[in-house]
């Protein structure tokens, strides 16, 4: 074969079409011209390769590697580098028989393709059916296309519908022929398809069904480095940051100085122990709720210290938790054995007061819409009101415990400890009843910020993870916090919820890694019990716990030359990590 095409290397024998082949690396031409020849390039040809031949201590497989980035080189543009290594190697970035047949369907010579479809190396004779339909298909629509109808009839008849393939699809075919407006999707892309496609479009949806020995999976050494990061983040203990902070440069290594491990402020706006706190989910914000009958709205400045902006009075008895509505503007406190209240954030003002006669409330939450109010009674059963007070519906039966915990997922599913080993989720739709069994009694609960997972709280100094996704399962198990007479409550937190943080009795905060169940930080300084601990949900660098010493810390990123500041304010004094 004389002429400018024999000195090309293989990937240049696939010939340019009108359409930009950019997209699809397998179909891609290399740019410029190549100086070496075709046959030098096919000197040893991809048989006569040593297969199994590996490099690395993995065992990964030489021709496998090269051709992966081979395929990089050309999804990259780099063409011309592409066809270098490709001779360099010996080894092609497909088979000939694949190269023919890719430029068999770039050239629309469908009956030459389905020829070579049956020489390329497929095995299973499906896949091979559904890519001759695939093939045919489009064969159909260009000659409908080119107003050879009776043609296209005749593909139709002797081709597509021997396959037997997908019989709805030759019906909606065929009705093409007596009027081209019925809308037809593509069963690929999903999308309407009443006429042919690009051909490099037709060699994506080939490549996807294919085996990837045959035709390489599109920016397929890309995917496998993102996995490789994914991994190296996965198993690194101390991951708190964004992906973008990653390198390809060095392995994936955290140090401690990415979790919040510092006191950074120190709140003492309460006059009793504060029992519960909770960051409002836009982070802007954080609620606290004490023994001393009040609540608290702390607004949270960029820097993640906090500043008093409402404090919430009208409980005669402790205040034994709060909850935020979905879109933050609004926020309920429980008084312990009285009454439930919702107030505005932005002026304090108490809006509503909920209450059932003498019966007296133990726990709220808000439904997922923001239009209702529930809330656990200490005669154990739910109610939910609607915004104004009134009672929409009550849950009757041994929904809740006299001191319990209550949330509502975004399907509408109640959670609730019904029993002093069980947690109850109620579909509140359907009526359905499904229970989370504990061999010990159950203190408190969580629920992630997914909805997917349930943080528990148990007697015998565990936090057990559940997925109540589908079927409930346990997942993890964390020890190393005390608790043995007060409510000690632990949380998700951190970047993508990859930590566990508890409070404890020893006066501690605990944290540990989510996925490894190891404990990474154990933080000192408060000097009473810790009964609550959450982490801002947008700054994964910053956290707060609550204690019977009366006062909330504030934790961040340990700096190793933090500054006090604003020393003279009682509601902004800074210490290192415990020190006074």
């Amino acid at each position: 074969m004389g002429g400018a095409s024999d000195e090309e290397p293989p990937s240049k024998r696939v010939k340019a079409s009108s359409t930009d082949h950019r997209g699809l690396s397998n179909g891609k031409l290399p740019k410029e011209p190549s100086t070496f020849s075709f046959s030098a390039s096919m000197a040893r040809p991809l048989a006569l390769q040593d297969d199994d031949e590996v490099i690395g201590s993995k065992g990964v497989k030489k021709v496998e590697f090269v051709r992966i980035i081979t395929e990089a080189l050309y999804s990259l543009g780099y063409s011309k580098t592409g066809a270098y290594l490709e001779q360099e190697s010996g080894i092609p970035f497909h088979s000939s028989t694949v190269t023919v047949f890719i430029q068999q369907i770039l050239d629309g010579s469908w009956d030459e393709s389905l020829t070579s479809l049956h020489k390329i190396g497929i095995v299973d004779e499906t896949i091979i059916k559904l890519a001759c339909f695939i093939i045919l298909q489009q064969k159909f629509f260009e000659l409908l296309d080119g107003e050879k109808t009776m043609d296209a009839l005749k593909t139709l008849r002797t081709e597509i519908a021997p396959l037997s393939i997908n019989n709805i699809r030759v019906r909606e075919l065929s009705s093409l022929i007596l009027s081209p407006s019925p809308r037809i999707i593509d069963g690929i892309s999903g999308l309407e398809l009443t006429k042919s496609k690009p051909r490099s479009e037709l060699l994506e949806d080939l490549q996807k069904l294919f085996p990837p020995n045959v035709m390489i999976p599109e920016r397929r050494l890309l995917q496998l480095v993102e996995q490789a990061l994914d991994l190296q983040r996965d198993s690194c203990l101390f991951h708190n940051s964004l992906v973008g902070e990653t390198s390809l440069f060095i392995d994936h290594r955290c140090g401690r100085d990415k979790i919040p491990s510092q006191t950074v402020q120190i709140l003492q706006e309460h006059n009793d122990e504060v029992w519960y706190l909770q960051y409002s989910k836009n982070g802007k914000y954080l609620a606290s709720s004490s023994s001393d009958h009040s609540a608290i709205i702390w607004e949270v400045n960029p820097d993640g210290r906090v500043s008093l902006k409402h404090k919430l009075i009208g409980h005669q008895k402790p205040v034994s938790c709060v909850s935020w509505s979905p879109n933050d503007d609004q926020i309920l406190t429980c008084g312990l054995e009285e009454v439930v209240r919702r107030w505005d954030v932005s002026s304090g003002e108490c809006l509503e007061v909920y209450e059932k006669g003498i019966i007296g409330t133990i726990s709220c939450c808000w439904s997922p819409d923001g239009k209702s109010v529930i809330s656990g009674l200490t005669d154990k059963t739910i109610i939910m009101w609607d915004l104004d007070g009134k009672e929409m519906e009550c849950f009757k039966g041994q929904k809740t415990l006299r001191i319990s915990d209550l949330q509502m997922t975004n399907e509408r599913k109640l959670i609730t400890i019904s029993k002093e080993n069980s947690i109850l989720i109620l579909d509140i739709e359907s009526g359905d009843e499904r229970c989370i069994k504990e061999d010990q009694s159950i203190v408190s609960f969580t629920l992630s910020g997914d909805n997917k997972f349930l943080l528990v709280s148990l007697a015998n100094e565990e936090l057990h993870l559940w997925s109540i996704e589908g079927h409930f399962r346990l997942i993890s198990k964390y020890r190393g916090y005390k608790r043995s007479r007060f409510i000690v409550r632990g949380c998700f937190g951190g970047f993508q919820q990859a930590f566990i943080a508890s409070g404890s009795e020893d006066s501690q905060v605990y944290i540990w890694h989510r996925g490894s169940g190891e404990l990474i930080e154990t933080l000192g300084g408060h000097s009473g019990a810790v009964n609550c601990v959450s982490w801002n949900p947008s700054n994964p660098h910053i956290m707060a716990s609550a204690s019977d010493d009366r006062t909330i810390r504030i934790w961040g990123l340990n700096h190793h030359h933090h500054h006090a500041s604003d020393t003279n304010s009682k509601t902004c004094i800074h210490y290192c990590n415990g020190s006074s």
